[in-house]
């Protein structure tokens, strides 16, 4: 078994990655023409000292790409899998609404240049797939001076990159109820251990990040105070959610409101 408390009592100093709200995709806002994951979205972050989150998908010739759905329709004029095209073709399309392209993970990382933290969520379809993580790790490898972590949903990813980027922090995200459509394929025994982190003997996160409504919970509570790791709640939207947030979470993944 491996982890910070069975060896030698070694963790990662992440009080960087609780001291500022982290802005949910950057500090969006659609009516002002400010798109999720957008290059104007990251700045609106900085320069109000939020932490970023982005998501990250792969394109058809293996690059990283900021954007959180699989699919082109709903951020963009587009229409199709985000997988079908490639990187020059991502980066040449408008964001909906905006003047935006969607930017490469690369100089999404030049953009921020290390003034805020930022928080990578490698989407997954569960099915074994690491290239989008090589390839992340790739890019974060030369940037080891600036404050970046990873998390994701699938536990695979975070154990894989214990080998993969071992000097950058990783995160699992996690929640009590996986019902939803993108779940669907997981069998029951799957969701009940990702919703228990029954994988976390070879996952070993360095923080969890939590749904907000299912903070008071047993692995998020023991987690955090037993084990002592930091605690993230997603995704805070309401005045209810905050306030739970900051009696639960150590950190919140914020949308919709400038705290």
């Amino acid at each position: 078994m491996r982890g910070p408390l069975l060896n030698d009592g070694a963790r990662p100093d992440l009080g960087w990655l609780i001291a500022r709200p982290i802005a949910h995709r950057g500090l969006h806002d659609a009516a002002a023409g400010v798109i999720e994951n957008s290059g104007p979205a990251a700045e609106a972050a900085i320069a109000g000292g939020f932490g970023i989150e982005c998501d990250i998908q792969l394109s058809a010739d293996g690059e990283a790409m900021v954007f959180h759905d699989f699919v082109l329709d709903r951020l963009t004029e587009r229409q199709g899998a985000v997988s079908a095209q490639t990187a020059e073709a991502l980066a040449a399309i408008p964001l909906r609404g905006s003047n935006a392209r969607i930017p490469t993970l690369s100089g999404f990382l030049d953009l921020i240049g290390g003034r805020v933290p930022l928080v990578i969520e490698i989407k997954s379809r569960f099915d074994g797939d690491l290239r989008l993580t090589r390839r992340a790790a790739e890019i974060v490898a030369g940037r080891a001076s600036q404050p970046i972590v990873f998390k994701s949903f699938d536990p695979d990813i975070v154990a894989a990159l214990h080998e993969i980027a071992p000097t950058v922090p990783r995160g699992i995200v996690a929640m009590n109820d996986y019902s939803y459509p993108d779940y669907a394929h997981l069998d029951a025994g799957q969701r009940r251990a990702m919703a228990n982190l029954l994988h976390f003997e070879r996952s070993w996160p360095d923080f969890l990040s939590w749904r907000v409504t299912d903070l008071d919970s047993a692995a998020p509570y023991l987690c955090r105070n037993v084990l002592g790791m930091p605690l993230m709640s997603w995704t805070v939207r309401t005045p209810e959610d905050r306030e739970k947030a900051s009696r639960l979470a150590d950190q919140m993944v914020f949308e919709g409101f400038k705290p």
